[in-house]
């Protein structure tokens, strides 16, 4: 299949691991231009090294933390200084921490909006001007399977993408005619560092083993393993792509067969 991919500028949050990595990796193999940004400048110039290294694009990496209030036109105008404009931008930022809703305080209700809501409000903000210029347009969010059933010990989580689907839904509908579409991806349990820390917490608060936490959870899983980030990163692509055209509104889950709810 021809994803016209080839020389898009693209922007992926938090992408010098996990997730975020993997995403750009993608598109990065697809010929993308990218502008890729982490909050730990160590790991996010690796990761532009590793990208450069096995694809050969450009990529170009900035330090920046998705909280601050103006990262979001920083990172834009990184794209636009790189390659005169974007348009493709992956939003992706770690989760809140865990924690059931007693024992969340207001300052943590905050912290969490801003993390998960407000970066990808702002994201899209400065996002969408470039995009109507080029003509083209793809908004993903990388969300959770919380969207589609709420995850225990995961109020902040469970609250906020649940804001950012409406948002993305919203959009949807006001950039259609534009051809700028969003979407939102819907992670289940895939093996990254932030499922390793929810492992931690989960058997601290139950009393077992880290082992007996993840046993129990691939137990949840049709497929019977975690699922590897370029699985979904394999999505992400194709809904950055030309061939995803009729594609916006949605939001699929990337889960093994572990949800119940559709």
């Amino acid at each position: 299949m021809e994803l016209g991919l080839k020389g898009k500028r693209a922007l992926v949050c938090a992408s010098s691991r996990g997730l975020g990595f993997a995403c750009a990796l993608g598109l990065a193999k697809e010929g993308c231009r990218l502008v890729i940004a982490s909050r730990n400048q160590e790991r996010i110039e690796e990761a532009a090294d590793r990208i450069r290294r096995e694809t050969g694009a450009h990529v170009h990496a900035v330090v920046a933390n998705v909280e601050d209030h103006d990262v979001a036109q920083k990172l834009v105008q990184a794209c636009i200084d790189e390659f005169g404009g974007l348009e493709i931008a992956i939003h992706n930022a770690g989760g809140p921490p865990a924690g059931g809703f007693a024992a969340i305080d207001e300052s943590q209700w905050a912290l969490a909006f801003e993390l998960s809501l407000m970066s990808f409000v702002r994201i899209a903000r400065a996002a969408v001007p470039q995009m109507q210029q080029a003509g083209y347009g793809r908004l993903i969010a990388i969300a959770s399977s919380s969207i589609r059933q709420p995850i225990p010990n995961l109020v902040l989580s469970n609250a906020m993408r649940m804001g950012v689907l409406g948002t993305a839904k919203t959009l949807s509908k006001e950039l259609a005619m534009d051809n700028i579409l969003v979407n939102v991806i819907a992670p289940g349990r895939i093996s990254t560092e932030r499922i390793d820390e929810l492992d931690r917490a989960d058997a601290e608060r139950e009393g077992t083993t880290v082992d007996a936490i993840q046993k129990a959870s691939v137990a949840t899983i049709p497929i019977g393993r975690l699922g590897q980030p370029e699985e979904l990163a394999n999505l992400a692509v194709f809904l950055s792509s030309e061939a995803a055209s009729y594609i916006t509104g949605t939001a699929i889950q990337v889960d093994g067969g572990m949800l119940s709810a559709y």
